[in-house]
Order: structure tokens, then C-alpha cells, then sequence
């Protein structure tokens, strides 16, 4: 088989000083352009998205938040239970949040002067023992503003 000759690489002095202060191995006008043109790109994002031109967020209304947790009769956290959360006055419930491991639950209501009504769906819910629970009372929260509101939700055989 003949062996195919590689061209030959002309390194002019230029190129040499190029290639020993850059990060280039050798001077390949190519990868200069790509390299240039690679960097001027990342500038000129950082610059856009400096001046906030690429932000399409909208801003964050206020909101209150009503966080709880749901206790079952031997005062242990409940996972799973379902948590009605409706205005006072209201018939059906607005929100609909499940507790978790821990038997916390928490649901963001917007802000402002109000009143909610917080109860636990236990319908089809049956304890380890398999009798069904009762909510002891129907937990009220007022909300001033945007703030946190911390309950408690008992449960009982």
C-alpha cells in the first residue's frame, strides 16, 4: 500500500507568537473566528440579561399562607388526609391540599382581610385500627394580610 502524504503545516512567526500567548495550540485563523465570535456572543448575553431585557417573569402577587397540621386520636401526625380550605360562608371548598409524611400541609390564599374554613375530608379515610374518624371542630383562620397562619387539625375515633 502506498502511504498517503499529510500536508504540511506553515507556522509563521506571527503564528507562533499568537499560538504561545494564547490558548490555542497553533494559529488557525478558524478557531480564532470561532473563538471570537463565541465570546463576543457570551458578552453580549450577559449585557441583555443584565439590563433585564430577557426577563418575561411576571412580578409575585402577595399571597398569605395557612399552613397546618393534621393530628390523629393518639396525637400522632396523619399522612394522606385529605384538607378542605374554603371561605367562611362558602359551600364548596376553593382549595384542596393532601398532607404529607409528616401530616403538614400548606396552601397559599391570596392576601387580604379574610376568613377561611379549614376541615379534613375523612370520608373513606380509616385509621389503623379500622374505625373511621371524626373532625373534633372545624378550623377557623382570620388572615389580616400576607402572613402565615399556623393550625392544628384534630382528629378523633
Amino acid at each position: 500500500m502506498p502511504a498517503t502524504k499529510r500536508p504540511k503545516t506553515v507556522i509563521t512567526p506571527e503564528c507562533d507568537r499568537l499560538a504561545r500567548r494564547s490558548i490555542l495550540p497553533a494559529c488557525f485563523p478558524s478557531r480564532l473566528v470561532v473563538l471570537l465570535s463565541l465570546t463576543l456572543v457570551c458578552l453580549a448575553g450577559t449585557c441583555w440579561s443584565a439590563t433585564g431585557a430577557t426577563s418575561t417573569k411576571r412580578p409575585q402577587k402577595p399571597y398569605a399562607l395557612i399552613y397546618g397540621t393534621v393530628w390523629g386520636p393518639d396525637n400522632r401526625p396523619l399522612y394522606g388526609m385529605k384538607i378542605n380550605i374554603h371561605r367562611s360562608g362558602a359551600k364548596k371548598p376553593r382549595w384542596e391540599v393532601y398532607s404529607d409524611h409528616s401530616g403538614e400541609f400548606a396552601q397559599r390564599v391570596p392576601a387580604g382581610k379574610a376568613d377561611y374554613t379549614v376541615t379534613a375530608d375523612v370520608k373513606g379515610y380509616k385509621y389503623i385500627n379500622g374505625k373511621h374518624l371524626h373532625q373534633a371542630a372545624e378550623a377557623a383562620v382570620h388572615i389580616e394580610n400576607d402572613e402565615r397562619a399556623d393550625i392544628g387539625v384534630h382528629l378523633t375515633e
